[in-house]
């Protein structure tokens, strides 16, 4: 039998690989609570699968060579139908601003919080996203 700790790795590692490579919008909507999603990034808030929509199509235009490395995913609480989690990650991106001869690159520890909700999926849908802050590594660019 399947663990929550194991379902809720491989949510973390699912979202991360298709931010990586862009993949369709459908592949990371098929991952988000369709009903009760609230996502808060440091750049704005959003609701519902068309407040994602509109942030994707917009960051998959600034960002490329993007790599997410989950570093942690640790349950901060669980009931039957629901888990709040700690989401480490590491993430590496490149942007180029017009005029700039060169791109940038950022590299930086993403502390996030879920809350995944298990009642409609069994293998957990994100029902709530908050990025609580961003630690930037040495050398890198900033958003």
């Amino acid at each position: 039998m399947t663990t929550k700790q194991s379902l809720l790795d491989n949510l973390a590692k699912s979202w991360y690989s298709a931010l990586d490579t862009h993949e369709p919008l459908h592949t990371l909507t098929e991952m988000l609570d369709p009903k009760d999603l609230k996502m808060i990034f440091p750049e704005a808030t959003l609701s519902g699968i068309e407040g994602f929509t509109s942030w994707y199509e917009g960051v998959i235009r600034i960002f490329f060579d993007e790599v997410h490395q989950v570093q942690k995913v640790e349950i901060l609480s669980d009931s039957a139908n629901s888990a709040t989690v700690s989401v480490v990650v590491k993430w590496e991106a490149s942007r180029w601003r017009a005029p700039s001869a060169k791109s940038e690159r950022i590299m930086l520890l993403a502390y996030q919080t879920w809350e995944v909700d298990f009642a409609t999926q069994a293998s957990g849908l994100i029902k709530s996203y908050t990025v609580d802050r961003l630690e930037y590594l040495p050398g890198s660019a900033s958003l």
